[in-house]
């Protein structure tokens, strides 16, 4: 689960860093804008919008903010330019193996200002399939542990057709094939719980265990960058250790 346990301690300062940017709106919006333009305006249908629009929601997004994404994905508003998926490699600090989600409307000022930033903070670009070997997408679902027992949620996860089940103490995180995303969706809402975190994620294969200095010299180069307007999600293999956590919560 390399970069995927302890996820609520590092969302919560990731979300802190992007309202501090302004930039939350920004990516909410071009989630809804791209879930809307490959699976439809209808939330009863499509899967990915419903979860956009969910998020979107938890973050007090203006309600026409969010209705005007979805327009403008199902090509109902044309206001804007166009936007595609980007998915960039590379490695990081101390061989630390990276795959980037961007969204944008410019691919050339993304790639660019990505292989500026991976350059920069010690790391560089690779070519496709260089290192997305190392990772699979899976669904990932988490919420409170107050939500749901454990052993509750580890049956009802599995009998949806889930392939993992962990919990750290504050919360519960599924992973499961991508195909069961919906069925795992639906799992959860029939016992009340909406997810604080759900999607398809690219997990790594297997983990990077690095020492505490060298494992926040990477977290250090996450952030840098998650700060580019265009990425959305920074995948890694890193094994982030309780030591390491109690030293980034100092930060």
């Amino acid at each position: 689960m390399s970069g995927h346990s302890h996820w609520a301690t590092i969302r919560r300062k990731k979300g802190a860093a992007d309202a501090k940017r302004g930039a939350i709106f920004t990516r909410l919006a071009r989630e809804i804008v791209m879930a809307a333009r490959l699976g439809g305006g209808d939330l009863g249908s499509n899967v990915r919008l419903q979860l956009a629009v969910e998020k979107a929601r938890a973050q007090n997004m203006p309600k026409d903010n969010i209705e005007r994404a979805i327009r403008r994905g199902t090509g109902d508003d044309k206001e804007g330019g166009s936007i595609e998926e980007l998915t960039m490699e590379g490695y990081g600090p101390h061989g630390s193996a990276f795959m980037v989600e961007c969204m944008t409307d410019n691919r050339n000022r993304t790639v660019a200002d990505l292989r500026h930033a991976f350059s920069k903070n010690g790391g560089n670009m690779a070519e496709p399939g260089a290192v997305g070997w190392q990772f699979e997408r899976k669904s990932y679902f988490a919420f409170p542990a107050s939500q749901l027992s454990y052993e509750k949620a580890f049956e009802l996860a599995i009998e949806a057709g889930a392939d993992d089940v962990q919990e750290d103490g504050e919360n519960i995180e599924i992973i499961a094939p991508v195909d069961a995303f919906k069925t795992v969706t639906d799992a959860l809402h029939s016992v009340k719980i909406s997810p604080e975190d759900a999607g398809l994620r690219l997990i790594a294969k297997q983990d990077l265990e690095l020492g505490v200095e060298e494992t926040l010299q990477v977290l250090r180069f996450v952030e840098a960058i998650e700060e580019l307007d265009d990425v959305q999600n920074v995948y890694h293999n890193l094994k982030l250790s309780e030591e390491a956590l109690a030293a980034l919560e100092e930060e």
